[in-house]
């Protein structure tokens, strides 16, 4: 690839960063997107924009941006988690590493494998990219100790802050921990593989078990039941009905009539909810005959189990509760909010098997990959494509712009439209492997879509464009350090085209929120449906976590090797800085947070892109038949695994578990000013399975006091709250969502109906 193609690529790229951010200045400022704009504000802190004419709003401007940079670390925290600030830091680092190595190798090492050999130098603009690489160097050069000195800073430097990030996210991690609230997962310890008897539920199976072992520190438990949307709304149907069957005929009001809605999209008409009198006597005749229902069908061999302080909880989780390990497996309780209840009443036996069965399918999607990979090359590498496709010979060599287009612009484009569906199947397979909270299912999509991106995008590109040449390499893995040293250098272009297709302009598409702009606009506009008020979608940590680690990947590696990519990286960089902070304080809002749980992968993926770099130049210093560059690099190896070693024995295990010092500390602390007896009061309703088929409480319900209103198309209950007359119609809620939607609030009419009877019987 030559400069001119480059240059197209950055154009085109930098022209798309433009529009998308002066677009994005001027929709942010209308009424009409601030759902799209500001959906954790608007939710968190019911802020409004103003919506009378202001000529302000049609214009581009840049104040965003100076309140992304003024909101403060501790801000971030408040407003979107310990997670988000591990994100940040992420990107803080990195923009500090690389300015280093971007200063050190752009003026030191770029002039020296530019005028690596002897030899007639064109105009810039038509010069072949390899020339800046160290493959321009020639053999027994002289210069190449400073390749090797520029190593050692850079990987000291790297290790330097690396230590001081680790360390002081340590410390939030255990400020989030003490923090002054008390978290309900402290005190809970979620049990798996319970044994099932005959003669006894689980529930009374679960208390005797920790009655007897943990009879001092067990405050009670709660039985998990099999989820899932149908298996809800029949549950909660069961509990109405169990109350329902009991009443008589004259005991529910037979003058209900059904509610008529029309459809948006096509008018027609369907009655939601109809009370039948002679199928409700056949159903309750039948059921006299049955006997009661019991719940007992339903209960899963999981429990939350609650204790009296969060030592005892540790403990509990630590420890193995019996001789076989499959059963009684005790782990601290997610949050609430987090806790993923589909997965709960998967059998925990079965969990090894779902694992196995997910890492078969991302490594048969990963070499699945290598098909558009291959076809990429081909783009990327245009005399092998003239080879194979004779007939664009002409057609590239009579237009010029179509060859920079073709090997500078379209490559990049191509692979980022495949790896859009990379992240939806490593989230499906992580849901598969059956995790217990939202936050690990997301933990482990954010490390299948790492692995995946490392493999395709790095050594996939690097080693070879078709599989065999593949096969070939992982055969011989003594040469690997070698093949590496020989591709690296020769794929920088792809790399630097790659970083301002996927780096710069999904930054600005980020910004732009284009598919909630585009799916806003269908819904308000096209549909015509209302507003999803409580729909606010959380930050993408499975995609943008790793796509910033992978570029953290190639500006080492590339750092030595071909430091053009270094600028473009910087710059993508400081607007990722900008615009993720933006995006965590207004758009994305946190129902979840792994309490730092990131920052361990991003730790490991760049010792990780350390140690690969060292190797790959080691490889060139070998090829350059350099010794002591060589051999100086040994030893700079070992040095990098020592510091890895002993962040792990050092930090590592503060993000594996919780210090029982703090732990006991806080337990004192609450006996002593006598919070504990109100945190234990909490923990009764701090973990609700079925929130929707609660009973509902009468002072929430609103009656319709006439007819007319009850015949209502729109099916919205108008009326005051009453519950004086127990005789006056029910309105049915609006309906909306899917069929199950329906069902579910029809469970929740009935209830409120069998307590309506029930207060007009006592009365």
């Amino acid at each position: 690839m030559k400069i001119s193609a480059l240059l197209t690529s950055a154009g085109i790229n930098i022209g798309l960063c433009v529009l998308f951010l002066s677009l994005y200045s001027v929709l942010r400022k209308q009424p009409a997107n601030v759902r799209v704009y500001f959906g954790r504000r608007i939710a968190e802190e019911n802020t409004r924009l103003r919506g009378a004419f202001i000529l302000e709003r049609f214009v581009p401007s840049t104040g965003w941006i100076v309140k992304a940079l003024q909101c403060t670390e501790e801000e971030i925290l408040a407003a979107a988690g310990l997670d988000a600030v591990v994100f940040n830091r992420i990107l803080v680092f990195s923009i500090r590493i690389f300015s280093l190595a971007a200063l050190l190798c752009v003026f030191g090492i770029l002039p020296l494998n530019y005028f690596g050999q002897y030899m007639h130098h064109v105009h810039i603009p038509s010069e072949s990219l390899d020339i800046f690489t160290i493959g321009n160097v020639g053999v027994k050069s002289r210069w190449l100790w400073v390749h090797c000195v520029a190593l050692y800073i850079i990987s000291g430097v790297a290790c330097i802050l690396l230590y001081i990030e680790y360390r002081h996210i340590a410390r939030l991690r255990l400020l989030h921990l003490t923090s002054a609230t008390p978290h309900p997962s402290h005190f809970t310890v979620l049990v798996r593989g319970i044994p099932k008897t005959a003669k006894e539920s689980c529930s009374d199976v679960v208390d005797d078990f920790f009655t007897k072992y943990h009879s001092s520190s067990y405050l009670f438990h709660q039985v998990v039941y099999k989820v899932g949307k149908i298996q809800k709304i029949m549950t909660g149907a069961k509990k109405a009905y169990k109350k329902f069957k009991h009443f008589t005929d004259e005991t529910v009001d037979q003058g209900c009539r059904s509610l008529t809605y029309r459809c948006c999209l096509c008018g027609a008409s369907s009655n939601s909810f109809k009370l039948l009198n002679t199928e409700c006597e056949q159903n309750r005749r039948k059921a006299d005959n049955e006997s009661s229902l019991k719940l007992d069908d339903e209960e899963c061999t999981a429990a939350f189990v609650f204790f009296k302080t969060r030592y005892a909880a540790l403990v509990a989780s630590e420890i193995l509760q019996t001789s076989n390990p499959m059963n009684w497996v005790a782990n601290l309780a997610p949050e609430p909010e987090d806790v993923y209840w589909s997965n709960l009443w998967l059998p925990h036996k079965q969990l090894w098997i779902r694992r196995i069965a997910t890492l078969i399918g991302s490594i048969v999607l990963m070499f699945l990959f290598l098909i558009p990979v291959t076809f990429i090359q081909g783009l990327s590498q245009l005399d092998q494509l003239q080879q194979s496709l004779p007939f664009l010979r002409g057609i590239l060599k009579k237009k010029y712009y179509m060859t920079q287009l073709v090997t500078g612009y379209l490559p990049s484009v191509v692979l980022q439209i495949f790896l859009y569906a990379v992240p939806p199947i490593m989230m499906l397979f992580s849901t598969l492997e059956g995790p217990t909270s939202r936050s690990e299912r997301k933990r482990s999509a954010c490390c299948k879509v790492l692995y995946f991106t490392v493999w395709n995008i790095f050594f996939v590109n690097v080693l070879s464009g078709t599989v065999i040449s593949q096969l070939t390499v992982l055969s011989s893995p003594k040469n690997l350090p070698v093949q590496l040293a020989r591709a690296v250098p020769l794929q920088a272009t792809f790399f630097i085209t790659y970083v301002l297709t996927s780096g710069w302009a999904g930054l600005s598409s980020e910004l732009m929120q284009l598919f909630g702009l585009i799916w806003h606009f269908i819904r308000k506009y096209v549909l015509r449906m209302k507003e999803d008020t409580e729909f606010i979608p959380s930050f993408p940590y499975h995609t943008e976590v790793p796509k910033v680690l992978l570029f953290g990947l190639l500006g080492f590696t590339c750092s030595v090797l071909a430091p053009l990519i270094l600028p473009f990286l910087l710059v993508y960089f400081f607007l990722g800085y900008v615009v993720y902070r933006n995006q965590l304080l207004n758009v994305y809002r946190t129902r979840y947070d792994t309490g730092g749980l990131y920052w361990p992968i991003a730790h490991n993926t760049v010792i990780f892109s350390l140690v690969l770099t060292q190797v790959i130049c080691l490889g060139v210093f070998g090829l350059k038949e350099s010794p002591i560059a060589a051999g100086f690099t040994i030893p700079l190896i070992i040095l990098t695994l020592l510091f890895n070693q002993y962040c792990r024995n050092r930090l590592l295990p503060l993000f594996r578990t919780s210090p029982a010092q703090d732990l006991i500390d806080m337990d004192r602390e609450d006996e002593l000013s006598g919070r504990i007896d109100e945190i234990h009061r909490r923990l009764h309703s701090a973990y609700c399975q079925f929130p929707d088929t609660e009973d509902v409480p009468l002072e929430k319900i609103k009656i319709v006091g006439g007819d007319e209103e009850q015949g209502s198309s729109s099916g919205e209950s108008t009326g005051k709250e009453s519950c004086e007359d127990p005789k006056r119609d029910l309105s049915h809620p609006t309906l909306k969502g899917l069929p199950v939607s329906r069902l579910r609030h029809a469970v929740r009419s009935i209830t409120f109906l069998i307590r309506l009877q029930k207060r007009g019987l006592s009365e």
